[in-house]
């Protein structure tokens, strides 16, 4: 019982996590504007994401341009939309595969090394899921040069960025959580239980 209730806790946090992911790659606002110095009043905010970049005004107007062309783009973006989409893609595969290996599932294979192994796969894919938005994060984020004196406008993290670094953590240690719940007497059960199935099904016949 332990055990299936380490892997619930674990599977929902990389749930939570992998929502966090998706909500990372649709919002705007990967970097936005930032003003230093008293003198500058403005009422126009710049926000910047992946797919498109937004100015908000003082009256809670927003307008957002999609960016027309991806190949147009700088090259950090679309190697941001790319690992972006992996890391989305395989924590949906970490879902489906985990749902089949957890204990309290009835679904698959009811061989208890089996559903662990299948277990640990999907707590491998979250890791790597959560991996992937890390690794993105530290070296793509992208601020634009701030000792720039000709720059009005001048940028800084985003809110998304650190929506994605909570949601990589909770991705990662659900993951962790998934993989560390297997435990060795699964392991050595299905070893007593398939060399104790051929003597049975030989009496049985």
């Amino acid at each position: 019982m332990a055990n299936s209730g380490l892997q619930l806790l674990g599977y929902f946090l990389a749930l939570g996590g992998w929502i966090g992911i998706i909500s990372t790659t649709a919002l705007p606002q990967w970097k936005q504007s930032s003003y230093a110095g008293d003198a500058i009043i403005t009422a126009v905010g710049l926000y910047e994401g992946l797919w498109m970049s937004c100015a908000s005004q003082s009256t809670g107007q927003v307008q957002c341009k999609i960016f027309d062309s991806m190949l147009s783009l700088d090259i950090h973006i679309q190697t941001c939309r790319a690992l972006m989409v992996v890391s989305v893609l395989l924590g949906f595969i970490g879902i489906i595969v985990s749902v089949v290996g957890m204990k309290c599932t009835k679904v698959g294979d009811n061989n208890p090394a089996t559903k662990t192994r299948i277990a640990m796969t999907g707590g491998a894919l979250f890791l790597l899921a959560g991996a992937t938005v890390v690794l993105l994060h530290l070296p793509h984020v992208h601020i634009l040069d701030n000792d720039d004196s000709r720059l009005v406008n001048l940028y800084e993290f985003g809110s998304a960025l650190f929506v994605g670094w909570a949601a990589a953590s909770l991705t990662v240690l659900g993951g962790s959580l998934l993989c560390c719940s297997c435990s060795k007497e699964d392991m050595r059960g299905q070893q007593y239980y398939r060399q104790s199935q051929p003597s049975t099904a030989r009496e049985y016949v």
